[in-house]
């Protein structure tokens, strides 16, 4: 039985807000859903592995590959970086009958879904705050004061879009967050 139907599953959030925590519970459960790999011209982070995590690519290589329109979407997400979604990944989740789970930023989901407005599910984890937000981007300890603080602004202005997705879920408690994921993404899946 197919599942995928071309179908594909958003989960977007400001950095910090609990959407790798979300999306990694949910590809766990779903055997259906697999992980969309993003390309990304930032430098790899410690235990990070191109081709799994990202797509590693130059900014030479990146813009050579929007030239060639080559994403079905992409940004600059924070000077200089600029991460995407390739047309390339998404046929090859289609094509093992698999559906896509795409973990993007704010813009990027917004321009999934006005491409494939009637096979998308979205779902936007929002932080209970602002202040939550910031200590828990402390507490990873891998932002300067100049980086925290523009984390903080972006996702400031990502949580004014909230209401551009099917769904949104505050994550107040990683569990219960999960849980209400769950829920969404089952009633998805049943549907044809």
């Amino acid at each position: 039985m197919d599942h995928s139907s071309g179908k594909i599953l958003i989960i977007t959030a400001p950095s910090g807000a609990g959407k790798t925590s979300v999306t990694t519970h949910l590809l766990q459960l779903f055997p259906y859903l697999t992980f969309s790999v993003s390309a990304a011209t930032r430098q790899p982070r410690e235990n990070e592995i191109s081709g799994v995590d990202y797509y590693f690519m130059t900014l030479e290589e990146f813009k050579l590959k929007i030239q060639r329109n080559e994403f079905i979407e992409w940004e600059m997400v924070y000077e200089g970086k600029y991460y995407g979604t390739l047309k390339s990944e998404m046929e090859r989740i289609w094509s093992s009958s698999r559906i896509p789970v795409l973990d993007i930023d704010v813009k990027g989901a917004i321009h999934v879904q006005q491409q494939f407005p009637e096979n998308t599910l979205s779902i936007f984890i929002e932080p209970p705050s602002i202040e939550e937000l910031k200590r828990r981007l402390q507490g990873r300890g891998t932002e300067t004061k100049e980086s925290l603080d523009a984390r903080i602004n972006k996702a400031s202005y990502e949580i004014s879009f909230k209401h551009s997705f099917s769904n949104t879920i505050v994550n107040n408690d990683l569990d219960t967050a999960r849980q209400e994921a769950v829920k969404i993404v089952e009633a998805f899946l049943s549907r044809p």
